[in-house]
């Protein structure tokens, strides 16, 4: 409903000068200005949205006594008033005008002017219900109740339930983790200490080292070089007083079976033509007696005396078992404790392995042997003092991979450059001999 204010303007009749025509196009309905009107019924929804029309609202709900006090003590004091926050502000920013009801409402008793058509009413039996009572009178009814014995007994004794076996799951036994899983791993440093990961390289290693440690590490790997040349030619050269042994022995067995084979054809036989007497000799055995009881009763008394003495034999043997079993696993336990002990005791003095620490020991894990290191060392006359001239050598991958198996976290591994593929065997068919005339 609009709202009829007052005017605003004058309120004298307008001069004929400022009367536009009647007649034109400016003057219909559509080109008539309303946004005053327009204005103020938006202001007066804003007003009904917020409490009520101002002009219509009492004075006691207009002005209200201040009893709080002075607002502008919370500007000059921010920090003892709490402020509060946005989402508040917007929750708390609720309209006067109540929400819309939930509940179903009846609908308009509004058609569409169309008056349905009524339905004949049937005064009669259909044909439906008739052959429904004919069934009915025939003995047969759709909702019979089948009256059946009482299975269940309301003032006997309730059953215990049967507690059932628990069902034990072995799937999952195959998947449980090794218990190697959990023990550290087995360094193989001679020393038995664990190395760095990433070792610190000496002043030899340097690009432009000193001369001392350059000429240290130079004796140090050449003697290496030395000994490692050493060592192939003791195993070539016993490698060939073996093959020379094993040569000499077979010639050496060769000659001796020609010699018996020759020894057999020209020597006679020492037995040949030889006739034994033996054969005319005869035996008068003598028939042995039969044993009386005193003789029966000693035999007895030997035997049960042999086996009491093989008795008393094997118990003696038994408890001396016993008694070393237990003094070597009383040594075992001793010395697994003092093994424990200076392993604490190492570990604690010093954590890892020094950097130069490269003495292997003697049994390592697994088949295969451990990679060789490669010699990251040049010559003198190779140096250079500038990095632009140097050039890289070494491995990551392989240096990493070897601290790998040095710390013992994996196992030699031989590489397998193809996968073994399955053998396939290839046939002719025979469907070309199969033909018919």
């Amino acid at each position: 409903m609009p709202v009829i204010q007052p005017l605003k303007g004058s309120t004298d009749a307008p001069a004929t000068y400022k009367q536009p025509s009647r007649k034109g196009k400016k003057a219909w309905r559509k080109n008539v200005d309303v946004t005053e009107v327009e204005k103020g019924l938006e202001e007066l929804n804003e007003e009904v949205i917020k409490g009520g029309v101002l002009t219509e609202r009492p004075s006691d709900e207009l002005f209200v006594v201040d009893t709080v006090g002075d607002a502008s003590l919370a500007k000059k004091f921010p920090k003892h008033t709490s402020k509060s926050l946005k989402a508040d502000e917007i929750i708390a920013a609720r309209s006067a005008v109540p929400s819309v009801s939930l509940r179903k409402r009846p609908g308009d008793k509004t058609t569409d002017g169309i008056i349905p058509a009524k339905r004949p009413r049937r005064e009669y039996v259909s044909h439906k219900e008739l052959n429904r009572l004919r069934k009915v009178a025939g003995g047969f009814h759709e909702t019979t109740v089948e009256v059946a014995d009482a299975l269940f007994d309301p003032w006997g004794v309730v059953p215990k339930p049967e507690a059932q076996a628990p069902i034990d799951d072995k799937r999952d036994d195959i998947k449980k983790a090794p218990k190697s899983i959990s023990q550290k791993p087995v360094s193989l440093l001679a020393s038995g200490k664990t190395p760095k990961a990433v070792p610190k390289p000496t002043g030899g290693y340097s690009y432009n080292p000193v001369f001392t440690d350059y000429e240290a590490r130079y004796a140090e790997e050449s003697n290496k070089a030395v000994e490692a040349e050493r060592k192939r030619l003791e195993a070539e050269e016993a490698e060939r007083l073996k093959m020379e042994a094993a040569a000499r022995s077979a010639a050496e067995a060769e000659a001796a079976e020609a010699r018996a084979e020759l020894s057999e054809w020209d020597e006679d036989s020492e037995w040949e033509g030889f006739q034994s007497g033996g054969e005319e000799l005869k035996v008068n055995a003598k028939r042995p007696e039969r044993k009386t009881k005193a003789q029966r009763n000693r035999i007895q008394r030997r035997k049960e005396e042999e086996r009491r003495k093989i008795h008393e034999a094997k118990t003696k043997v038994r408890k001396a078992q016993l008694e070393e079993i237990k003094r070597i696993a009383k040594e075992v336990s001793e010395r697994e404790h003092e093994q424990n002990l200076a392993l604490a005791e190492l570990e604690q003095s010093e954590s890892s392995a020094d950097d130069n620490d490269e003495v292997l020991r003697r049994r390592q894990l697994g088949r295969l042997k451990l990679p060789e290191k490669d010699l990251e060392l040049v010559l003198p006359d190779e140096l250079q003092d500038s990095l632009r001239l140097l050039k890289p050598e070494g491995n990551l991958l392989k240096d990493r991979y070897r601290s790998l198996l040095i710390r013992g976290r994996v196992e030699a591994r031989r590489r397998i450059p193809f996968k073994k593929q399955a053998k396939t065997k290839l046939t002719e068919k025979w469907a070309y001999k199969d033909f018919s005339i």
